[in-house]
């Protein structure tokens, strides 16, 4: 039978994780598309 030694260190500085995501995009084409919508439903009150 073997054994083992598992050693876990932590870093001296935080982990930092970067994530840079554009999703404006998305959601302003989103909006444009349900507003489009919304007017187009709703030709009277525009």
């Amino acid at each position: 039978m073997l054994g083992g030694c598992v050693q876990i260190a932590t870093p001296d500085k935080p982990i930092e994780i970067n994530l840079n995501i554009n999703i404006k995009q998305e959601i302003v084409y989103k909006l444009d598309g349900d507003a489009k919508k919304l007017i187009e439903q709703n030709s009277g009150i525009f």
